[in-house]
């Protein structure tokens, strides 16, 4: 009977759910270290819209980013229930802000269904599965995926902001002054 319920045991992963608007999702609780309630974010200039800055966990600086703008949310004024579920991704500790979190849960192998296919426009990559409990689903993140996606997001944009601030710039005025024949001030 006893090597039954060592079987059962390891076919059951726990998930830490959470809201996203009207929607749960979930991750895997062996990937998260802790969860902070709404501290304070210092802002990084120049970041993506969903990179809300970085904050101070026992002395070290830790990125935030908002998991719902990530995916295409609207932002929100973040309230009483927001937390930030810090987890840790191989070497990168990183702040995931999210609406509220719901609980803890235990799904078996059995309650995780594959990932929908939605076609070649819809990148499904993030997400690990559907996990079912209670008449509901429950979107289960690949939270490595989820990241790799930020940092190619970020990539992006932050090229994207170089190139406009590299067309669209003033002058340097330490240019403009060492220029012969202007006027510098």
């Amino acid at each position: 009977m006893r090597e039954l319920d060592v079987t059962q045991a390891a076919n059951v992963t726990q998930y830490l759910t959470f809201q996203l608007g009207s929607e749960e999702y979930g991750i895997e609780i062996l990937r998260v270290q802790e969860i902070k309630g709404h501290t304070p974010i210092t802002p990084i200039p120049n970041a993506p819209p969903f990179i809300k800055g970085v904050m101070n966990l026992r002395g070290a600086v830790v990125p935030v980013l908002s998991l719902r703008e990530t995916f295409g949310m609207p932002a929100i004024e973040y309230g009483k229930f927001s937390v930030i579920i810090v987890t840790a991704i191989h070497d990168k500790v990183v702040g995931l802000l999210v609406d509220a979190v719901s609980e803890v849960i235990d799904l078996a192998v059995a309650d995780i269904d594959l990932a929908p296919e939605l076609g070649a426009r819809v990148d499904t990559s993030m997400v690990r599965g559907m996990g079912r409990a209670d008449d509901k689903f429950i979107i289960l993140l690949a939270i490595d995926r989820v990241l790799s996606g930020v940092d190619r997001a970020a990539e992006v944009s932050l090229t994207n902001g170089a190139e406009k601030s590299m067309h669209g710039a003033a002058p340097d005025s330490r240019a403009a002054r060492e220029t012969p024949g202007r006027v510098g001030i």
